[in-house]
């Protein structure tokens, strides 16, 4: 599906931040990031989203090299890849609803109503659709991230930090909407320094639990 090959990436001040990094997300699989603050998990994901190029190496996404992309290439692979950012921005004068289904919106595609009553259900925020974000909890706001990273229906979800402002039962229901993501056959890839949040999804799912050091990407260790 997506494949970086021996990738790369550095800032424009010089320092590489990632080194020979190879890594495929297939159909179905759940991997884990994990690594210190810094080392590059947010870069890995945004590299993924087609929001950065690697500086060298390749990556390809369903057959074609991302460096190649056409600008409607890329908007194509991001309606295929979901993206749940630490920190999830909304337009404070939409609704929730709306902002929920702004990617269909700016895309120029129908709303399907009932679909984003379904989703927001799905999310358990059908009671606040018409809510305005600045009034969100946190939870809140990552629930209806994740809302708006699936309403195009993509193949994969990536989540950077989705639990890193929330107390855990929240962490939890939001890890179980990840779960019953990748159960329905989506591939998913959340980067997180929260162990505790991986032996939780491990007790439920196989997932593989990568770890970046030093600039390299290594399959982490059974101890977590």
């Amino acid at each position: 599906m997506i494949e970086m090959h021996d990738v790369g990436f550095g800032y424009r001040n010089g320092a590489e931040l990632l080194s020979g990094v190879s890594l495929s997300i297939q159909p179905g699989s759940f991997h884990f990031l994990t690594g210190p603050s810094g080392s590059g998990k947010t870069t890995v994901l945004r590299l993924f989203f087609g929001d950065l190029l690697p500086t060298t190496g390749r990556i390809s996404a369903y057959g074609q090299d991302v460096a190649g992309l056409s600008r409607d290439g890329t908007a194509a692979l991001r309606r295929k890849v979901g993206m749940v950012h630490q920190d999830p921005q909304f337009l404070d004068h939409l609704p929730l609803a709306e902002n929920v289904a702004l990617p269909l919106t700016v895309a120029g595609r129908q709303v399907d109503m009932a679909a984003l009553k379904d989703l927001l259900g799905w999310v358990q925020l059908a009671p606040q659709a018409r809510a305005m974000p600045p009034s969100l909890s946190g939870g809140e706001r990552q629930r209806a991230a994740l809302a708006r990273a699936v309403i195009t229906a993509p193949d994969m979800v990536l989540a950077d930090e989705p639990t890193g402002n929330l107390d855990w039962d929240m962490s939890m229901r939001l890890l179980q909407l990840l779960i019953e993501l990748n159960k329905s056959g989506k591939a998913v890839l959340v980067a997180t320094h929260d162990m505790n949040l991986i032996r939780a999804a491990k007790a439920q799912v196989s997932a593989r639990v990568l770890r970046i050091s030093g600039g390299n990407l290594q399959l982490a260790g059974a101890d977590l």
